[in-house]
Protein backbone atom coordinates (compact mmCIF):
# COMPACT_ATOMS: atom_id res chain seq x y z
CA UNK A 1 0.00 0.00 0.00
CA UNK A 2 1.30 3.37 -0.98
CA UNK A 3 1.57 6.05 2.04
CA UNK A 4 0.08 9.29 1.79
CA UNK A 5 1.72 12.36 2.19
CA UNK A 6 0.71 14.23 5.82
CA UNK A 7 -2.04 16.57 5.48
CA UNK A 8 -1.38 20.39 5.79
CA UNK A 9 -1.27 21.10 9.88
CA UNK A 10 -3.36 23.84 9.34
CA UNK A 11 -6.18 22.11 7.97
CA UNK A 12 -5.62 19.34 10.84
CA UNK A 13 -5.78 22.39 13.24
CA UNK A 14 -8.73 24.08 11.57
CA UNK A 15 -10.79 20.92 11.71
CA UNK A 16 -10.38 20.16 15.03
CA UNK A 17 -10.96 23.54 16.28
CA UNK A 18 -14.28 23.67 14.06
CA UNK A 19 -15.22 20.27 15.19
CA UNK A 20 -15.64 22.04 18.95
CA UNK A 21 -19.05 23.85 17.46
CA UNK A 22 -19.46 24.58 13.70
CA UNK A 23 -20.83 21.91 11.90
CA UNK A 24 -21.12 23.71 8.66
CA UNK A 25 -17.62 24.12 8.68
CA UNK A 26 -17.20 20.53 9.60
CA UNK A 27 -18.93 19.17 6.55
CA UNK A 28 -16.75 21.86 4.08
CA UNK A 29 -13.91 20.44 5.19
CA UNK A 30 -14.71 17.48 4.87
CA UNK A 31 -15.60 17.68 1.41
CA UNK A 32 -12.34 19.47 0.65
CA UNK A 33 -9.95 16.56 2.56
CA UNK A 34 -12.53 13.07 3.47
CA UNK A 35 -9.39 12.10 5.75
CA UNK A 36 -9.56 14.72 8.20
CA UNK A 37 -12.33 12.38 9.35
CA UNK A 38 -9.98 11.00 11.60
CA UNK A 39 -7.26 13.06 11.79
CA UNK A 40 -5.94 13.96 15.46
CA UNK A 41 -4.25 17.72 16.19
CA UNK A 42 -1.35 17.75 18.98
CA UNK A 43 -2.50 20.50 21.45
CA UNK A 44 1.29 19.98 23.20
CA UNK A 45 2.35 17.95 26.21
CA UNK A 46 0.63 14.41 24.80
CA UNK A 47 -2.86 15.89 24.52
CA UNK A 48 -4.14 15.04 20.71
CA UNK A 49 -7.59 15.91 20.20
CA UNK A 50 -9.33 14.69 17.13
CA UNK A 51 -12.67 16.15 15.77
CA UNK A 52 -14.57 13.81 17.14
CA UNK A 53 -12.68 14.59 20.41
CA UNK A 54 -13.68 18.07 19.85
CA UNK A 55 -17.65 17.49 19.49
CA UNK A 56 -18.11 15.34 22.14
CA UNK A 57 -16.33 17.07 24.83
CA UNK A 58 -18.59 20.26 24.03
CA UNK A 59 -21.73 18.28 23.82
CA UNK A 60 -22.30 18.57 20.05
CA UNK A 61 -23.64 15.71 19.24
CA UNK A 62 -24.72 16.61 15.46
CA UNK A 63 -20.93 17.07 15.05
CA UNK A 64 -20.26 13.69 16.59
CA UNK A 65 -22.69 12.02 14.77
CA UNK A 66 -21.72 13.31 11.09
CA UNK A 67 -18.18 12.36 11.69
CA UNK A 68 -19.19 9.04 12.97
CA UNK A 69 -21.20 9.03 9.26
CA UNK A 70 -18.47 9.70 7.95
CA UNK A 71 -16.49 7.20 9.15
CA UNK A 72 -15.01 8.17 12.45
CA UNK A 73 -13.82 5.95 15.05
CA UNK A 74 -16.23 5.36 17.38
CA UNK A 75 -14.30 5.56 21.40
CA UNK A 76 -16.02 5.19 24.71
CA UNK A 77 -16.14 9.04 25.10
CA UNK A 78 -17.92 9.37 22.29
CA UNK A 79 -20.35 6.50 23.29
CA UNK A 80 -20.39 7.50 26.69
CA UNK A 81 -21.63 11.49 25.25
CA UNK A 82 -24.12 9.93 22.67
CA UNK A 83 -26.07 7.60 25.26
CA UNK A 84 -24.45 4.66 24.40
CA UNK A 85 -24.71 3.13 27.42
CA UNK A 86 -24.34 -0.80 25.75
CA UNK A 87 -21.63 0.34 24.23
CA UNK A 88 -19.82 1.64 27.42
CA UNK A 89 -20.79 -1.46 29.56
CA UNK A 90 -19.32 -3.44 27.07
CA UNK A 91 -16.37 -1.74 27.25
CA UNK A 92 -16.06 -1.44 30.84
CA UNK A 93 -17.01 -4.97 31.36
CA UNK A 94 -13.72 -5.41 28.93
CA UNK A 95 -11.52 -3.13 30.74
CA UNK A 96 -12.55 -1.93 34.25
CA UNK A 97 -10.05 0.66 34.58
CA UNK A 98 -11.05 2.60 30.95
CA UNK A 99 -13.71 4.54 33.51
CA UNK A 100 -10.79 6.66 34.75
CA UNK A 101 -9.40 6.86 31.11
CA UNK A 102 -9.13 10.76 30.49
CA UNK A 103 -10.04 12.43 26.86
CA UNK A 104 -9.00 15.49 25.06
CA UNK A 105 -7.37 17.90 27.53
CA UNK A 106 -7.55 15.41 30.68
CA UNK A 107 -11.40 15.47 30.82
CA UNK A 108 -13.37 12.46 32.12
CA UNK A 109 -15.34 10.22 30.79
CA UNK A 110 -17.99 10.64 33.21
CA UNK A 111 -18.07 14.54 31.96
CA UNK A 112 -18.68 13.36 28.37
CA UNK A 113 -21.54 11.74 29.25
CA UNK A 114 -22.37 14.67 31.31
CA UNK A 115 -22.33 17.01 28.13
CA UNK A 116 -24.73 14.75 25.82
CA UNK A 117 -28.01 16.23 28.36
CA UNK A 118 -30.98 13.72 28.55
CA UNK A 119 -29.75 11.30 25.92
CA UNK A 120 -26.68 10.09 27.85
CA UNK A 121 -28.26 9.96 31.39
CA UNK A 122 -28.22 6.75 31.59
CA UNK A 123 -24.49 6.52 31.27
CA UNK A 124 -23.75 9.22 33.31
CA UNK A 125 -25.97 7.49 35.95
CA UNK A 126 -24.19 4.22 35.42
CA UNK A 127 -20.77 5.87 35.43
CA UNK A 128 -21.92 7.74 39.13
CA UNK A 129 -22.44 4.38 40.16
CA UNK A 130 -19.11 3.17 40.18
CA UNK A 131 -17.55 6.28 41.70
Amino acid sequence: MEKSPPLAPELVSEFVRKAHSDIDRVRELLEIEPKLVNTSWDWGGGDFESGLGAAVHTGRREIALLLIERGARLDIFAAAMLGMLDVVKTALTACPDARKSLGAHGIPLIVHAKMGGEPAREVYEFLESLA
